[in-house]
C-alpha cells in the first residue's frame, strides 16, 4: 500500500457538477502542465468509478475507450499545452452521479505522440454547483461506566478495582510447557500491535507482579474460557485458544490500567465468564483490486487476534487481478497479476503508467497461514467463479468461446464478458488442478469458490453454451450458473472440501443445501430467505458490515455508497440475527465484515474506513445483546491497533 503522493510534471483535478435534465451530472476535468515542455497529439487515460456510460456526452475531447474503471480520451486536434496551461474537458451523463470525494479520477497519465506513457498526479474530486460539507465525528465522547479495558466486551463480569495495576503478570511455578508457551505467544502478539508498548507478561516472576495458574476444564466450549482474580490469577480453558483470549483479556486491561491519568483500573478480584455470541466472527480482504504485502497480512491477522476474531476471509482473484500463484498456470500471475498501459489488463483504480504487479507465492501463503493458525484463525481461500474472472480470462484466452462477440455482456463494474464459460470442458480441468493446489495449502473446511454478480445475459451469445443449454434443458443465465456450481461443489467433495460462496449461488436452483455456507451481503433481508430455503449462512450485509462504504453523507468523507451510509454506530447496533424466527437462528452461523479495496489507495485511508468498524463487528460476533454498551465502545475502540 502507498501511503504519499510525489510531484508531477501534470496534475489532473476534476469535479462533479449537476446537470439539469440528467440525474447522474457531469465530470468536469482539467489537466495542467508543469513540466518545461509543451505536449501535443497525446492522449489521457485515468481511472474513476464515476464511469462514461453509453449516453455519455463529450466536450473537447475525443473519446477513445472504456474498459471498466478505465477510461482514455483524446485531445483535440491541433491542441498544444504549453507549459503553465492547462486543457478543460467534460463527460456530461454518467453511469450514477458522484456523492463523495473519492468517486472522480483515482489516477491517470498520458499516452504522448511518441507512445511514452506520462503520470499524472490526480487530486480528489471537487464539488461544483454545492456545499461539499465536511463529515461529522464518527464516534461520540465515549463514556466508561465500569473501568477495565475489554474489547469485546465479555459475556460476564464482577470484578472489584485493585489501587495499583500489577508491575506484570507471569506464568505460576509449576505451569505446564504449553501455558507458557500461551503467554509467549501473547507477549509477541502484544510486542508487535504496540511496538513502544510496555509488555504486560512476564515468563519468570516478576517483584510486585502477580501470578497465573492455568487450569483445563474439558466441559468448557472451544473458545471459552474463565479468569479468576485474587493473589493468584486462574485462568480456565478447554483449549489453547480460550487460553489464549483469556491471556488477551488480561493483556489489553493491563496495558489500559497502566496508562497516566487512565479511566481503566485492573481488578484485584472476581471473575470474568465469558465465551462467544456467534462460532463465525470474520473479516474479509479483497487483496485484488489492491495489493497488500504479505507484512500487512500478518498485521490485519494480529488485529483480528487482538478482538478475538477467528476468520480470515482471502479473496485472492478477482476480475483486477490473479493473486494467488498456482504452479500449474504460471500466466495466471505472469500475466493476471499484472496491469499496465498497452496491454489487455489496462490500469484499473490507482494504477498509472508504470506496471502494478503483485501476488503471493505459495510459500507466502504457507506463511499466512501458519501465522493464522498460531493466533486461532482459520484461513478461507477465496476464488472468485464464474464471474470476476477478467484476470484469469486474460491469462489462458482458451477459457473462452471464441465464437462469442467480445462484448456479448458487461459485469456491473463494466468488465466484458468476464465469467468463465460453463460449457468449456477445460475450465474444469484448470479449476480441478487449481483447487488440487489450494488444497495443500489451505487446511480450512471451505474454499470460497465467490458466484457472485454474474449479469443476467451472460453466455447467452455464446454458441457452446447455447448448445449445452438446450443438450441439458437448462434455462437462462442462472440456471447455467446453476449448472456450474454444482459441478464445482462436486469437485471440492472429491477434494474433502466444503463449498461456500455469496448469496448468488442460490440462483437458477443453486446447489445442495447440506454443510453448504452462503454469505447474504445484498441486504439482510437476503440472509432469512438463505435460510428458509436450507443453507448455512454468515450475515455480511453491505448495509452494515462492508467497511469501504461511507461513514456519513458529507461529500468529503471518503469510499463508497452504493450499500448507503454506514457510520460505525449503525455498524455496532445492527443486529444480524434480525427478524430470524427461532426455527431457523441455528442456520445463522456468525458475521463478518467486508474490505473491498477499490477505494483504499492508501494506509491513511484503510485505517479510516476500517476502524472502528471492525471493532464493532467484532463486538456484534463475541458480545451478547444486552452486554453492548455504545458509549463504552466509543471510549475502548480508538485504543485499538491500526495497519
Amino acid at each position: 500500500m502507498t501511503n504519499a503522493a510525489s510531484s508531477s510534471l501534470f496534475r489532473l483535478e476534476n469535479s462533479w457538477r449537476p446537470v439539469e435534465g440528467d440525474p447522474t451530472g457531469a465530470l468536469d476535468f482539467r489537466l495542467f502542465n508543469l513540466s518545461d515542455a509543451p505536449i501535443s497529439g497525446f492522449s489521457l487515460a485515468y481511472t474513476s468509478l464515476t464511469r462514461v456510460s453509453s449516453a455519455s456526452r463529450f466536450e473537447n475531447a475525443d473519446f477513445i475507450e472504456r474498459n471498466a474503471n478505465y477510461h482514455a480520451f483524446k485531445a483535440p486536434e491541433g491542441l498544444v499545452l504549453q507549459p503553465g496551461e492547462s486543457w478543460s474537458f467534460s463527460v456530461v451523463g454518467l453511469t450514477r452521479p458522484a456523492k463523495h470525494r473519492t468517486d472522480g479520477a483515482k489516477s491517470a497519465f498520458l499516452i504522448l505522440d511518441d507512445d511514452r506513457y506520462v503520470d499524472v498526479a490526480c487530486d480528489d474530486l471537487m464539488l461544483s454547483g454545492g456545499v461539499a460539507e465536511r463529515p461529522r465525528p464518527l464516534l461520540p465522547e465515549g463514556k466508561v461506566e465500569e473501568p477495565w479495558f475489554i474489547l469485546p466486551w465479555p459475556a460476564a463480569l464482577s470484578l472489584d478495582p485493585a489501587e495499583e495495576p500489577p508491575v506484570a503478570l507471569y506464568p505460576a511455578e509449576g505451569s505446564a510447557l504449553e501455558a507458557v508457551k500461551s503467554v509467549d505467544g501473547v507477549i509477541a502478539l502484544f510486542s508487535r500491535l504496540f511496538e513502544s508498548g510496555h509488555v504486560p507478561f512476564s515468563l519468570a516472576p516478576v517483584e510486585g507482579g502477580r501470578a497465573i495458574a492455568f487450569e483445563t476444564d474439558a466441559d468448557m466450549g472451544k473458545e471459552s474460557y474463565a479468569i479468576g482474580f485474587g493473589d493468584t490469577i486462574t485462568i480456565r480453558a478447554a483449549t489453547a485458544t480460550g487460553r489464549q483470549y483469556a491471556l488477551t483479556v488480561l493483556a489489553q486491561m493491563l496495558s489500559a490500567a497502566r496508562e497516566k491519568g487512565s479511566a481503566f483500573r485492573f481488578p484485584a478480584s472476581g471473575t470474568i465468564e465469558d465465551a462467544p455470541r456467534y462460532g463465525w466472527r470474520g473479516t474479509h480482504l479483497d487483496v485484488s483490486r489492491q495489493f497488500y504485502e504479505t507484512a500487512d497480512l500478518l498485521r490485519l491477522l494480529d488485529i483480528l487476534a487482538w478482538h478475538r476474531m477467528n476468520i480470515f476471509h482471502w479473496h485472492l482473484t478477482d476480475d483486477e487481478a490473479w493473486r494467488l500463484e498456482i504452479r500449474a498456470y504460471p500466466a495466471l500471475t505472469e500475466i493476471g497479476a499484472t496491469r499496465a498501459p498497452g496491454t489487455k489488463m489496462p490500469p484499473q483504480l490507482g494504477n498509472g503508467a508504470k506496471p502494478v504487479r503483485g501476488f503471493y507465492s505459495q510459500d507466502d501463503v504457507r506463511a499466512v497461514v501458519a501465522h493464522a493458525a498460531a493466533l486461532g484463525i482459520e484461513v478461507i481461500p477465496e476464488v472468485d467463479i464464474p464471474g470476476h474472472s477478467t484476470a484469469a480470462l486474460a491469462a489462458l484466452p482458451e477459457l473462452a468461446d471464441g465464437q462469442e462477440a467480445p462484448e456479448s455482456y458487461h459485469s456491473v463494474q463494466g468488465f466484458p464478458n468476464n465469467a468463465l464459460n460453463p460449457a468449456i470442458e477445460e475450465t474444469y480441468v484448470f479449476l480441478g488442478k487449481v483447487f488440487d493446489e489450494m488444497v495443500e495449502l489451505f487446511p480450512a473446511r471451505y474454499i470460497h469458490i465467490g458466484g457472485d454478480e454474474v449479469a443476467d445475459n451472460t453466455w447467452l451469445a455464446s454458441p457452446l453454451a447455447r448448445a449445452l443449454m438446450e443438450k441439458e434443458g437448462i434455462h437462462g443465465t442462472f440456471g447455467l450458473q446453476s449448472y456450474f456450481m454444482k459441478r464445482i461443489q462436486t469437485m471440492l467433495a472429491e477434494r474433502g472440501k466444503t463449498l461456500a460462496g455469496w448469496d448468488e449461488v442460490s440462483h437458477g436452483g443453486g446447489v445442495e443445501r447440506d454443510g453448504t455456507l452462503l454469505m447474504a451481503w445484498q441486504k439482510p433481508e437476503v440472509g432469512i430467505a438463505l435460510a428458509k430455503d436450507g443453507y448455512d449462512v454468515v450475515m455480511t450485509p453491505g448495509q452494515a458490515y462492508y467497511l469501504d462504504m461511507v461513514q456519513d453523507e458529507a461529500f468529503q468523507e471518503p469510499g463508497a455508497s452504493w450499500a448507503g451510509t454506514v457510520p460505525p454506530e449503525h455498524s455496532y447496533h445492527y443486529e444480524a440475527e434480525g427478524d430470524f424466527p427461532e426455527e431457523l437462528k441455528a442456520r445463522m452461523r456468525g458475521v463478518q465484515s467486508c474490505i473491498w479495496s477499490e477505494h483504499f489507495l492508501s494506509r491513511g485511508y484503510f485505517n479510516h474506513l476500517v476502524f472502528p468498524r471492525i471493532s464493532a463487528v467484532a463486538e456484534a460476533g463475541w458480545t451478547p445483546k444486552a452486554r453492548k454498551d455504545w458509549l463504552r465502545f466509543a471510549a475502548l475502540a480508538p485504543k485499538s491497533p491500526k495497519l
